[in-house]
């Protein structure tokens, strides 16, 4: 996903003595500790003689549930409950069961760290050795459940043993991730893994899933959620292409560079979305706001470029520029562009890394090469053989079949000169060419099945509709789809029936629901009769005479 790796990678099990060192200067030096029947526990009342306690959720200082669940199910086993001093008491050194769980020797027995000081010690000890002041920090992060009372104790331990009444200057929660409506949670095996996601949607897509919503705020995983976000992408993507495009058709010493009033409109759009964007990250990293803003300069860089292609001069280059490098540079900030990419503008064409590395010039031009000299053979056959249409299937062929595996998009755009059809290319990841073409060749699969299915169903119909009224009534089955439902010798000069197969006969209402039947089928067998007719003489009229090896088609043969 493009994740920065970290600066250190802390293991419990690499901490214990420093752990234990910990939890004995809480005990014998601050007198902010006890121990009980071989466990150690955080004195909640004597901490708050000095300091606040309960700074993150004090409005959950007295919840009794979630206490418990911040001591874990081991302790509620071993009834520790009773060893506390108050029920707001935490464990610093659980006493082990033997042969249950793992231990390690420390003042007070055989026993394991408890839940909120393996975070205090690791981070206190690492940043104490960087030179930080008490170990303490700037930003602490973590899920927004784990306010209270994992992070609340954190800070309470880590203040007792520094004696520092502010151990936290920032705390930055994170929203729950919810897999279809319910919190994602191993336990309840709703969950999905990174490997998994990305089976079905690129990291960058997913990134942008994560960018158009709030850190803080929780947010569903679904088919829904990544389908905005591609749309995003999508978005951007098209923009960069464009751009690019512009650029490439573009001189600096050809065109005029004076501003008009469009550039200056323009650029002040650009300096309005620095500020939005500048504004939406200082209001506790607000990426969706920020987003919102960059969508809008792309809206109206691409009117000021459509807008300008219309003219003789065409689009300034370098204010087109201006506000695509600063989308860049955003996204680079972002995580969407690694930063590592020479390119000012658009995301990395090979996809989220650059695969090139070490290739000879040969090497990258020989598959486009190779394209290029079938795609000239096959033309000059078409061409030598006076065959037009084969050549503009070749064209075809090269745009859709040869060039996206090579990431290379093909679009062929009017120009404003004459009307001339001009092309122009853009590069992308061929991973997601060769997707769009197979969603394109699925697309025209599904159409065509369903034009099939309705021409099957209009033949299906014409067959019915071409029964004769009375021939109908007298086919009509019974639910068994065997046995015929009227008898066929007893039918009234109309072709009405008058009696069941059954020998029974047709009641007044019937009666009734026959004639129905029976009208309804001769109004669809006229109809059918007019169509023919119409066929047929629709197929002389363009024939004038059926000669030689002309015939008609066998339904106007029948008519």
């Amino acid at each position: 996903l493009g994740v920065s790796p970290p600066n250190v990678l802390t293991r419990v099990t690499e901490y214990i003595p420093e752990i234990v060192e910990f939890i004995r200067v809480l005990v014998e030096e601050r007198h902010m500790a006890y121990e009980s029947n071989g466990s150690v526990y955080f004195d909640v009342e004597a901490f708050r003689s000095n300091y606040s306690y309960c700074k993150l959720a004090p409005e959950q200082i007295n919840n009794a549930e979630l206490l418990a669940e911040g001591e874990g199910k081991l302790t509620a086993t071993q009834d520790f409950i009773s060893d506390k001093r108050s029920p707001r008491d935490f464990a610093l050194w659980k006493k082990s069961k033997a042969q249950i769980e793992p231990s390690w020797p420390s003042p007070w027995g055989e026993g394991r760290p408890g839940w909120h000081i393996e975070c205090s010690v690791m981070a206190s000890h690492i940043l104490r050795r960087m030179g930080l002041p008490d170990g303490t920090m700037d930003i602490h992060s973590g899920g927004v459940d784990l306010k209270f009372p994992h992070h609340d104790n954190e800070m309470a331990q880590s203040e007792a043993h520094a004696q520092c009444h502010q151990w936290v200057n920032y705390f930055v929660h994170s929203g729950h991730l919810h897999i279809k409506g319910f919190k994602m949670s191993k336990s309840l095996k709703n969950f999905i893994t990174i490997g998994q996601a990305l089976e079905h949607n690129t990291a960058r897509q997913i990134r942008f899933c994560f960018l158009r919503h709030k850190y803080n705020a929780p947010m569903d995983y679904g088919d829904n959620t990544m389908d905005h976000a591609i749309t995003t992408e999508k978005l951007f993507v098209e923009f960069f292409h464009n751009v690019k495009a512009t650029l490439r058709g573009s001189s600096l010493t050809a065109q005029e560079q004076k501003w008009g009033e469009e550039e200056h409109l323009l650029q002040e759009e650009i300096t309005k979305s620095k500020k939005r964007v500048d504004d939406a990250l200082r209001d506790d990293f607000e990426t969706p706001t920020a987003l919102s803003a960059l969508a809008d300069l792309v809206k109206s860089t691409n009117i000021y470029i459509e807008a300008k292609e219309k003219t003789k001069n065409g689009a300034n280059s370098l204010v087109i520029r201006n506000s695509a490098v600063y989308i860049t540079k955003v996204f680079k900030v972002f995580g969407l562009i690694s930063s590592s990419e020479a390119g000012e503008i658009g995301f990395e064409a090979g996809g989220a890394t650059a695969e090139a590395g070490g290739a000879t010039r040969e090497d990258i031009l020989q598959p486009i090469l190779d394209a290029l000299m079938l795609f000239r053979s096959n033309v000059r056959d078409m061409a030598r053989s006076e065959n037009v249409n084969g050549v503009l299937e070749q064209c075809d062929a090269f745009r859709d079949d040869i060039l996206p595996p090579l990431g290379i998009r093909l679009e062929d755009k009017s120009s404003t000169a004459g009307g001339r059809v001009q092309s122009v290319w853009k590069l992308d990841n061929p991973e997601t060419l060769m997707k769009e073409r197979q969603l394109k060749e699925q697309e025209k699969i599904r159409k065509q099945e369903e034009k099939e299915a309705r021409l099957l169903e209009q033949k299906e119909q014409d067959l019915k509709h071409s029964i004769s009224p009375r021939e109908f009534m007298k086919s009509l089955l019974l639910e068994d789809g065997a046995t015929l439902k009227y008898d066929e010798e007893k039918f009234d000069e109309e072709g009405i029936p008058t009696h069941f197969s059954n020998g029974e006969e047709l009641s007044k209402g019937d009666k009734k629901r026959a004639v129905k039947e029976y009208k309804s089928q001769k109004n669809k067998y006229e109809k059918w009769i007019a169509r023919q007719h119409q066929a047929a003489k629709t197929w002389f009229d363009q024939k004038q005479f059926c000669s030689g090896n002309q015939q008609p088609p066998d339904n106007i043969k029948k008519t």
